[in-house]
């Protein structure tokens, strides 16, 4: 499988979101280059085939701690986006910056395998998320560089 088979013009016909957040207002103030590397994301979202209009940037969360959904305006529109299915692909600079609370981190892995909603983050890898033979969510994730290709399951 590669990343133009993994890409599916379901996925492209839906909205490409670019979450953004730092953890402390002085992150935000201190760690600048972070949050530019967050913003340029909307870049890889086109290079992957998304125009645009259909490219949204969530980033209302800056300087909001991933432990706790309750405050996370941003996080909340996100997973509710998602839940709506109009979400083909969930950009972050690294996984962590969507929860560090597992309950939210494994409420956005559901999501994603019910609507069939792609993550990637900013290293190329992207995880597909989806059912394993007992129907439970899992996510698959889609690795490559120069010399391998792969997918492995996450139990």
């Amino acid at each position: 499988m590669t990343r133009a088979t993994l890409i599916q013009s379901t996925h492209l016909a839906r909205l490409a979101l670019v979450y953004v957040r730092q953890s402390t207002t002085k992150q935000v103030a201190l760690n600048q280059e972070s949050t530019r590397r967050q913003y340029q994301l909307t870049e890889t979202a086109q290079r992957l085939g998304w125009p645009q209009p259909r490219i949204q940037v969530i980033d209302d969360d800056l300087g909001l701690s991933g432990t706790s959904s309750s405050q996370r305006t941003g996080f909340q529109r996100l997973v509710a986006t998602i839940s709506l299915g109009e979400v083909g692909l969930v950009l972050v600079t690294e996984v962590s910056r969507l929860s560090r609370l597992n309950s939210d981190w494994h409420r956005v892995i559901e999501l994603c395998a019910v609507f069939e909603t792609l993550i990637a983050d900013e290293d190329g890898d992207y995880f597909k998320v989806g059912a394993d033979r007992t129907r439970r969510p899992a996510c698959f994730v889609f690795c490559q560089d120069a010399t391998d290709s792969r997918i492995m399951l996450i139990a």
